[in-house]
């Protein structure tokens, strides 16, 4: 298809402004790593992230405005739009890392640093470049077709608050004081004090214990072992209306049927039983609800995500052949297109190609990852395969519907088979199978946000090449900080339990044991013993997982780690925050499952029909399975946040400059929304503050005992029997402002 000639960006392609500055590189560069960090710790907690190119767009925008304040030069739109592009890797990035990464300490390997940071680099840098051929066709030759809509929007932000510099070289004549110059203005405002609400809001929560940062109701009979509660955090609430009422309801009934049912059922139907179901290891009747969570419904969960993802990679398959078609003809467009417009300036073809080929060296090479010919080889197809596939996806349906956890599924299934047929099983093959799709994964993710950017760029009038060197600043530098990140809060949430309470007189050969290792965290102050270690894999005398032995060979603790781990309280009585991780669970599931044949497959197989049946009625399975993996306290106050976005939208579009519109510019509109923008600021504030909390948990603990010995005994808010309720308040404060700062206000 020709590409539309009478499109103008509002940049023409002769303007000559500041482009990529070192202080605009610099700028998104930080500001990718600090939204990275907070994504990170999302797809931790609940699987999923949200997009954080407008955010940054704004908080861009905003501090150039204040750097202008103080005596510096005034920036332009194409340097808040490369500050944007540069910002918006570690987002993407983040959930690959996540989604992946996990998996290898839940399948009982030790996550190197070095292993974190080659995938996260290697994949970013792989997705990046591979977009790049795509960028004529996708971007420029369908741009009636492919909307973009987070791209789009955060051009719209971009235009609304260009400067004076960027207006004259637009053309455009704007009048000091006008709704263009307030609107931008109010928008910095609101996602600043989102952000000083959510850090608050967390602290005061979290590390001063002023209130329950959780509330839980439990049920008797008949619904034995049932519970609902919700984790009342900002971050959370910011990503239910974000991601709109139908995703979040859609999870939240997923967390129901797994609470309110499943559970029960499971409790109602073996509680008569004296023995241990497999692959419980103790019998049903003496089990919580969080022992049948764990022992049942997580893998009844993995076989409704993985069969969601799969389904819903399916129904792409149409637009995988159409992206892959393109994909090639872009290919053949971007070596001979004419670049003498600025505006349509790519990276030369051949530094794409000799970039690839060089990441792929590299992947063969690295010894952190395990790989072979054969692994490298599946990169490059499915990686090629799967970021056309992405790059065409979001010009669709958007990033937050893009099913990047379904193509890493894909993927993962397809070497895993592989694997067996070549005879490669055994735990020697799980990092390479799982480094081959955690590569893809990041890559395909990677592609998605940089077709986003550029998007954007093509409709600011952006230069493509300096968007392109500023996306992959962004993902290098953000790779080099998520790679720690996701470590601290893993030795962060680790709980060294005493052997004698889960596996009492376990023993092993000692000398056979190489690897040694010490207590980390606040456990570390009362043993600073070296043990050796050993990586149990069945479940004779003891659950498996990793343990600290002596050098007699009894086992002294189970090393229990902060993502999806088990054990929530220290030997000392303080409780320990745990990451679900759901999505890494799976992985973990799927690679173990295969190369070593030892799934319990009637559960899985549950969770397979659960999303079978779903789809047979029109309901799109993959956010209701999520939902039945999560616990309903962390799907509850997404839904939460959906409720608010529907009340808010349904008063909103009924506002006379939105009447005549159809449904998707509506779309359109309120995803530019005062409510999208304080949600945003909810989720990096509560988010980050999460982390700093949980990263000096190890340093802090005397003023952590403290606080908690001062609310358990005179805090209402915290201890006693109304203690649920009371902390219902301050969080019904930030929900009842969300709602009023997301009611726009009519315009004649």
């Amino acid at each position: 298809m020709p590409p539309d000639s009478s499109f103008k960006p509002y940049i023409p392609a002769h303007a000559q402004l500041a482009e990529m500055t070192p202080r605009a590189l610099i700028m998104g560069v930080i500001l990718g790593m600090i939204f990275g960090a907070s994504s990170l710790y999302l797809v931790l907690k609940v699987g999923l992230t949200v997009s954080a190119s407008i955010p940054v767009a704004v908080i861009a925008i905003t501090l150039f405005g204040v750097a202008k304040q103080l005596g510096a030069r005034e920036s332009t739109i194409l340097e808040n739009s490369i500050a944007q592009t540069a910002g918006s890797a570690g987002e993407s990035l983040a959930f690959g890392l996540g989604v992946t990464m996990p998996a290898i300490l839940i399948l009982g390997f030790d996550l190197e640093i070095s292993r974190v940071l080659l995938v996260g680099v290697l994949g970013g840098l792989l997705g990046i470049l591979m977009m790049i051929p795509l960028r004529r066709t996708l971007i420029v030759d369908q741009h009636r077709e492919l909307k973009y809509p987070e791209g789009t929007a955060c051009a719209e932000v971009l235009k609304a608050a260009a400067t004076d510099v960027s207006r004259d070289a637009a053309g455009e004549v704007r009048i000091a004081g006008s709704d263009a110059v307030r609107i931008a203005k109010r928008r910095a405002l609101l996602i600043f004090g989102g952000f000083g609400i959510g850090i608050l809001y967390k602290t005061l929560s979290v590390s001063f214990k002023g209130w329950r940062d959780t509330v839980n109701f439990e049920f008797g009979a008949p619904l034995k072992t049932g519970s609902i509660g919700a984790e009342i955090s900002p971050e959370l609430v910011g990503v239910g209306y974000i991601i709109g009422p139908r995703i979040a309801f859609t999870m939240a009934a997923g967390g129901v049927l797994a609470s309110l049912m499943l559970v029960p059922m499971i409790k109602f139907f073996g509680e008569l039983a004296s023995t241990p179901l497999s692959p419980g290891t103790i019998p049903i009747r003496d089990m919580t609800g969080d022992d049948i969570r764990s022992a049942y419904i997580l893998y009844i969960g993995a076989g409704a995500v993985a069969t969601g993802g799969l389904i819903s990679l399916a129904r792409s398959l149409p637009t995988i052949w159409n992206g892959l078609r393109g994909g090639l003809a872009g290919m053949k467009n971007g070596s001979s297109a004419d670049a003498s417009l600025r505006t349509d300036r790519d990276i030369p073809m051949k530094w794409v190609v000799i970039g690839c080929l060089a990441i792929v060296a590299v992947i063969s090479l690295a010894a952190p990852l395990h790989m072979n010919v054969l692994g490298a080889v599946l990169i490059l197809v499915f990686g090629f395969l799967f970021a056309t596939v992405s790059s065409r996806l979001v010009g669709e349906i958007g990033s937050s519907s893009n099913p990047i956890s379904g193509m890493a599924v894909a993927t993962l299934l397809f070497t895993c088979l592989i694997f067996l047929l070549m005879g490669w099983t055994g735990g020697q093959y799980y990092v390479t199978a799982l480094s081959v799709g955690a590569i893809v994964c990041i890559a395909a993710s990677n592609a998605g946000t940089t077709s986003q950017d550029l998007k954007t760029g093509y409709l600011v009038g952006s230069t493509p090449r300096m968007q392109q060197y500023a996306i992959l600043c962004g993902a290098f530098a953000s790779a080099l900080i998520l790679g720690p990140v996701l470590l601290k809060l893993n030795d962060a949430g680790t709980v060294y339990v005493p052997a004698a309470q889960v596996a009492p007189g376990l023993t092993v050969d000692a000398s056979k044991l190489t690897d040694t290792g010490t207590l980390h965290g606040p456990q570390a102050d009362t043993d600073k013993n070296t043990y050796k270690v050993w990586h149990k894999t069945d479940t004779v005398g003891g659950p498996a997982g990793k343990y600290f032995v002596d050098n007699a060979g009894k086992a002294v603790y189970l090393v229990d780690p902060g993502i999806n781990g088990h054990h929530k309280t220290r030997p000392d009585g303080t409780e320990v925050k745990k990451y679900d991780a759901p999505k890494a669970v799976l992985m973990s599931y799927i690679i173990k499952g295969i190369l070593d044949r030892e799934l319990p497959w009637t559960l899985v197989l549950f969770g397979v029909m659960i999303a079978i049946v779903l789809e047979m009625a029109g309901i799109a399975s993959l956010a209701f399975s999520v939902g039945v993996y999560l616990p309903l306290v962390a799907t509850l106050p997404i839904a939460i946040g959906g409720t608010v976005r529907w009340l808010a939208d349904r008063r909103n579009n009924k506002l006379p400059q939105n009447v005549g519109l159809n449904e998707e510019e509506r779309q359109a509109a309120n995803d530019r929304s005062s409510g999208v923008l304080l949600a945003s600021g909810y989720i990096a504030g509560g988010a980050l503050a999460g982390i700093i909390i949980a990263i000096t948990a190890g340093v802090l603990t005397d003023f952590d005992a403290a606080a908690a010995r001062w609310a358990e005994a005179y805090n209402p808010f915290f201890a006693g029997d109304s203690a649920n309720v009371l902390s219902m308040l301050p969080y019904a404060v930030i929900v009842a402002l969300l709602f009023w700062v997301a009611r726009e206000k009519p315009v004649k």
